[in-house]
């Protein structure tokens, strides 16, 4: 082991530390913990027991990662925070575990952004690449697909999926899922047609924005049953897999999808 742990940091002889891992001032390291090669802990960060993380993250001060859940329910179990490779958590995060109910385990993937006083509860599952900004929260059982941006002071209700590429404005709460593609916002998180621009940007053809967008009148603006709709998007727009997976989506939704805006696109 090749680290450089500062001499005020108090980490456990359980802990499994990689290489050129940096290990702040004051930070607190737990027993039965894997902190992956190339991770750097600022100071006053703390890494629970049962945390595992991968490669190349770096977290802020006072960040606390793989604490137990904010949940009544909650025994004592040994449940667990699995984090990927090349995170980035800032100051005041919080990451707590799963618990037994909710399959044990908090997720986050590769490649994601958690902006300063973050928080994200138990059992919650981030795919790869997604961002949520400053003092967001994220209730226990929420499943975040890839590529999603949640914009700052947003709350995300229990439960919900938040489809990929989605983006969610601030100062906004979500109580419903929101399907892949989308943009919404609001109080009460409404749809405001696709994120168009943050498609493109992520390298979608014309075409499948076209497309996405047509599914999007269908489902959301023709005044048709939920059911027919589908079916019509399905009939006009089945060969696009996007569409699809947003089709998908809406079909398998056990809360409901966010509405849509009724004002002009």
């Amino acid at each position: 082991m090749t680290a450089g742990i500062h001499p005020t940091a108090i980490v456990s002889p359980g802990a499994k530390i990689g290489e050129n891992v940096t290990i702040g001032p004051f930070c607190v390291v737990e027993d039965n913990t894997v902190i992956g090669d190339d991770c750097f802990l600022d100071s006053y960060v703390q890494i629970k027991s049962f945390t595992r993380m991968g490669k190349g993250n770096s977290i802020h001060s006072n960040a606390v990662l793989g604490d137990a859940p904010q949940d009544l329910g909650f025994k004592g179990d040994e449940t667990t925070l699995e984090i990927g490779d090349n995170n980035i958590f800032r100051e005041f995060v919080t990451v707590n575990r799963g618990t037994v109910k909710g399959g044990g385990c908090t997720r986050i993937a590769d490649n994601c952004m958690l902006m300063a006083y973050v928080h994200v509860a138990h059992d919650c599952s981030l795919g790869n690449n997604v961002i949520i900004a400053n003092s967001s929260n994220l209730a226990g059982h929420v499943e975040v697909g890839d590529h999603v941006t949640i914009s700052g002071m947003s709350g995300i209700h229990q439960f919900i999926r938040i489809g990929e590429y989605a983006f969610l404005g601030g100062m906004s709460g979500f109580a419903k899922d929101l399907p892949p593609y989308m943009l919404a916002t609001g109080v009460r998180g409404v749809l405001h047609g696709p994120n168009s621009i943050g498609l493109r940007r992520h390298g979608f053809n014309s075409k499948t924005c076209m497309a996405i967008k047509k599914a999007y009148r269908i489902i959301f603006r023709s005044g048709l049953t939920r059911d027919e709709s589908l079916e019509m998007a399905e009939s006009e727009l089945g060969s696009v897999p996007e569409v699809m997976k947003l089709i998908k989506f809406i079909r398998e939704s056990e809360r409901g999808v966010c509405p849509a805006d009724r004002g002009p696109e």
